[in-house]
């Protein structure tokens, strides 16, 4: 008998298809229940923060933009401002504030692939003056109802 086959086998959480996650990379990979919750509830956050910036008077140039290997969950306008905006979700339990799980190495990330944008895209562009980084916070209370905390020029 093989060392793989006397492993005891581990059972599947959900199987999702690869139509409704196409960040996936095989036909079908298994995501647990938590994992899905989470993807969801990021989902709810970029919109519900794209919808408070755009009731403040941004414009949504673009959202979940890949920018090399980097993802910028919103970018949006401020008038002549180009904003990179990273949204974070958390849910009534958590013990962490959204805010503070944005690390330094996340901060740089964003700084590098805003650095990227700019050269490659607004720079030229004579409606743009500047690039700025700003964080929005959403928190799922209980009953599902959102508060969302904007924070300009986070960092």
């Amino acid at each position: 008998m093989s060392a793989a086959s006397r492993r005891p086998r581990r059972e599947a959480a959900a199987l999702v298809p690869p139509s409704t996650t196409p960040h996936l990379s095989s036909t079908h990979e298994t995501i647990s229940p938590a994992r899905i919750k989470a993807r969801d509830d990021g989902i709810r956050a970029e919109r519900a923060a794209a919808q408070h910036l755009a009731a403040g008077g941004f414009a949504i140039l673009e959202k979940n933009l890949r920018v090399g290997r980097y993802e910028i969950d919103l970018l949006v306008s401020d008038g002549p401002v180009v904003v990179v905006v990273e949204v974070r979700a958390r849910g009534p339990r958590a013990l962490v504030r959204a805010l503070d799980t944005i690390d330094a190495r996340k901060r740089a990330r964003l700084r590098l692939a805003g650095k990227w944008l700019w050269r490659d895209r607004f720079a030229e562009d004579p409606r743009y003056e500047r690039l700025r980084f700003d964080c929005v916070a959403v928190t799922f209370d209980e009953s599902g109802a959102t508060r969302i905390e904007h924070v300009r020029a986070a960092f």
